[in-house]
């Protein structure tokens, strides 16, 4: 079993209710509901390249990046994988399925090394009509995805190679940002071809950009998996 963050205790010791209680997601829980959730939860470890549930799946079940992280993606008409979003630690996913169980229309794979908890349904249904609280955190959760998708669809729709890349950046600053002196510092789990997909360019395309930022002085490359964002107003210019 995966390890909790705090003083590296067992999840099997703590029956999950540790884990359970750092989501947001289940933060007015009482020991009660917390117990039940926690009942009701079964933790899971994945390696980067797996595959966490696929399209057309049931969706009967309410998904929690514990450690690490995931992405959902699609394939296009012509067989190409675009990414629509990822999901961090605290994230979730699946909750609108939970209310009217339904199928899942895209595909989750871990991109790094990743703990998932699950939780039933049954579980689910029994705490969420008593606690308005979680509705609310799950429609915030819906409306970021909403306006990440949006994000996407006006990355796709622009011709400017140049604002899909700046567009791209901005938005791995939450997940793989960290701020430093001398900008914010990506240090990233996806590689050039997974920034591409998630852009909507080729991986050639990326890599030439990359390199031309890096020349204007936009950013700085530190290897393959690290970015350093040195100004970010200019980003935000092109995009």
């Amino acid at each position: 079993m995966p390890k909790c963050i705090q003083n590296k205790r067992k999840c099997k010791a703590c029956e999950h209710k540790f884990c359970i209680s750092q989501i947001s997601l289940f933060s007015s829980l009482n020991e009660e509901e917390m117990a039940l959730i926690a009942s009701e939860t079964v933790t899971s470890s994945y390696k980067r390249g797996d595959i966490i549930f696929n399209q057309g799946d049931k969706a009967n079940h309410l998904y929690i990046v514990c450690s690490g992280k995931m992405k959902i993606k699609k394939y296009t008409v012509d067989g190409k994988e675009q990414i629509l979003y990822i999901l961090a630690d605290g994230d979730f996913i699946g909750a609108f399925n939970l209310l009217k169980e339904d199928q899942f229309d895209f595909t989750a794979e871990a991109i790094e090394d990743t703990d998932i908890s699950t939780i039933s349904k049954v579980a689910f249904n029994s705490v969420i009509l008593k606690n308005p609280d979680i509705t609310l955190k799950v429609l915030e959760k819906a409306y970021e995805r909403i306006i990440k998708v949006e994000s996407l669809v006006e990355r796709l729709g622009t011709n400017s190679v140049d604002a899909k890349v700046a567009g791209l950046l901005l938005n791995l600053e939450r997940d793989f940002g960290r701020k430093t002196d001398d900008g914010t510092l990506l240090k990233l789990s996806i590689n050039r071809e997974e920034m591409g997909s998630y852009a909507g360019i080729a991986r050639e395309t990326m890599t030439r950009k990359l390199k031309l930022f890096q020349e204007i002085g936009v950013i700085k490359l530190i290897g393959t998996k690290q970015i350093l964002i040195m100004n970010r107003e200019a980003l935000k210019n092109m995009n």
